[in-house]
């Protein structure tokens, strides 16, 4: 039995869940609004502010707990938001703000520049550190590994772009003999 899809969500005030036809979810909030179709075998059904979700035999275990877990996602987004923090560690490694527009100069012969998609913040605290954050917790994790990806930190002097929570184990280098 799924035990994540079986617990409840109580909505916080100010936010209101619209299911319309082909369980198409509309999720309101102080931040903004996410939409989202889930698939028509998961039943969700709301009384009192309280988010219920029901399936129809035991073969959509996974199903069910998955879709109780994204409108999770969707109610915290709207209410809190979400926020990725990545650090630069290299010496001449630094991140500029130019509009919506991230410019990093992490060691290549020319400047990486990152557009910020639509409903996604970039910030830039200091030059070795960066912020992304917005509402939807799929954006805003596709884009943080995204600017990972133009340089993940490498094993033996660590340098690269990192999330500030992350564990880079190294390795130690060549021996004299």
């Amino acid at each position: 039995m799924s035990r994540i899809g079986n617990k409840v969500i109580e909505l916080p005030a100010g936010v209101t869940v619209t299911t319309t036809e082909g369980n198409k979810v509309t999720v309101k909030g102080p931040k903004g609004e996410l939409t989202r179709v889930y698939d028509p075998a998961i039943t969700i059904k709301e009384e009192n502010n309280v988010l219920s979700f029901e399936r129809p035999d035991d073969s959509y275990k996974a199903l069910h707990g998955t879709t109780r877990a994204n409108v999770y996602s969707m109610v915290i987004g709207v209410t809190e938001g979400y926020v990725k923090k990545l650090q630069l560690v290299g010496v001449g490694y630094r991140a500029q703000l130019k509009g919506k527009t991230l410019v990093l100069n992490v060691g290549f012969s020319h400047q990486v520049e990152v557009e910020a998609p639509e409903g996604i913040t970039i910030e830039v605290p200091s030059n070795t550190e960066i912020n992304v954050s917005g509402i939807s917790k799929q954006k805003v994790g596709q884009l943080a590994a995204e600017i990972r990806d133009i340089r993940p930190p490498e094993p033996y002097k660590g340098k690269g772009i990192r999330y500030v929570d992350e564990y880079v184990r190294r390795k130690e280098g060549k021996t004299g003999k």
